[in-house]
């Protein structure tokens, strides 16, 4: 079993479910809620079926004269490969503070505080993990992540039947890529003829598949950075 099966699935935040942090010290960004609750529906069922949480206690403190916090510690729970998990979270929102403006009473702190330890929950299983690890500061990094949006949506979109052969190719793609690395160990290693056996072997390819030319030319160009296995290989076609 992996580990990180349910971590890989979730570690991944659609840019445009991501918003900056406005109103607090420090500069960031921070996955939207409500599209938490959407990957956690996606991931375990309809809330309260796969999963849920229980607000266990909540409370006001005073920091200041003119500062009071509201906390709320958060049960969390959810059901995977038919397994109970649960931990819980604490939340925490300013529900009054002095601004220049005045003193500003936020009467939705309750709700942001459970919100904050929901997300926070969510989290910790890997939902927008790359927000909360640092990734989302690299540019490059968010528009790999917009175009991994794009193919994830195309896949969900996918017909039975257009699924079954995008899954057919990769499979193919994954024995193409599998050969390669074969060809090249057996280069490295010395045996250049283990090489040359497995480039020519029939089994290799599908004689009767319409792109087994380019099944052909997409090892080849993996081979690309080894020009001498490559000389090799075509100077000892069989006749």
């Amino acid at each position: 079993m992996d580990n990180k099966e349910l971590w890989k699935r979730a570690f991944v935040t659609d840019p445009k479910a991501v918003k900056p942090i406005t109103g607090k010290q420090y500069k960031g960004n921070s996955p939207k809620p409500y599209w938490i609750v959407e990957r956690l529906t996606d991931e375990f069922g309809p809330c309260g079926i796969g999963w849920g949480f229980t607000i266990l206690n909540e409370r006001m403190e005073r920091l200041t004269e003119n500062d009071v916090l509201h906390v709320a510690v958060l049960r969390f729970w959810y059901v995977l490969n038919d397994k109970r998990g649960e931990f819980e979270q604490v939340g925490q929102t300013k529900a009054m503070y002095q601004t220049k403006n005045g003193l500003l009473v936020d009467e939705d702190a309750p709700k942001k505080s459970v919100t904050d330890a929901l997300v926070k929950c969510a989290s910790y299983l890997g939902f927008a993990g790359d927000i909360f690890s640092g990734m989302w500061d690299d540019s490059k990094y968010v528009e790999w992540a917009d175009v991994e949006w794009d193919r994830r949506q195309q896949q969900a979109s996918e017909t039975p039947e257009q699924k079954a052969d995008r899954e057919a190719m990769e499979a193919r793609g994954g024995e193409l890529d599998a050969l390669a690395t074969y060809l090249i160990e057996c280069h490295e290693s010395g045996n250049d003829l283990a090489a040359i056996k497995a480039w020519y072997l029939p089994e290799n390819w599908s004689a009767d598949n319409p792109t087994e030319t380019e099944e052909r030319q997409y090892v080849w160009g993996l081979l690309k950075q080894y020009s001498k296995l490559r000389s090799t290989i075509k100077a000892n076609k069989p006749e």
